[in-house]
């Protein structure tokens, strides 16, 4: 009783049946992965996010100490400056005459800029050291980073 193309009538065709046990495994087991990976990724982020915490509070610390010793510095300098000035205007008030004025004056600004070239080395050392200080422990866990990210 088979008819051509018209598909009214075929005979001995079988149709796959539906099977709502495997379906329903399937489903499931897809779900589970997905769990699964969202558990993986949310144990990634939490300890990415533990570790930045860590990194920050470590960049802070640095940078507090190191601010610090900066300040220390500020105020050893401005001192020294400032016992060098009223030391001057005291040789100053004790000349007897206008040439020892201004060899006084003279020496003191050599004097001066030598100190100041010398201070701002010294500046330019603990500022240089104190960028090293704070930027190494974000510069240790970029690499560690990307490291993971490359071991991924």
């Amino acid at each position: 009783m088979s008819k051509t193309k018209t598909g009214e009538t075929i005979e001995n065709v079988e149709f796959p049946t539906f099977d709502a046990s495997k379906t329903t495994d399937q489903i499931r087991a897809f779900a589970e992965k997905g769990v699964e990976q969202s558990k993986e990724a949310y144990t990634k982020l939490k300890t990415g996010a533990e570790e930045t915490q860590k990194v920050l509070e470590s960049t802070y610390e640095t940078a507090k100490t190191v601010s610090s010793d900066l300040s220390l510095k500020t105020i050893a300098a401005l001192r020294a400056n400032a016992e060098a000035g009223f030391s001057h205007l005291e040789a100053l008030i004790g000349a007897k005459s206008l040439s020892e004025v201004v060899e006084l004056q003279t020496a003191f600004l050599r004097k001066r800029v030598e100190t100041t070239v010398e201070q701002a080395k010294e500046f330019q050392a603990v500022a240089s050291k104190a960028a090293e200080d704070v930027s190494k422990p974000v510069k240790t866990a970029f690499e560690k980073a990307l490291k993971d990210i490359k071991a991924a």
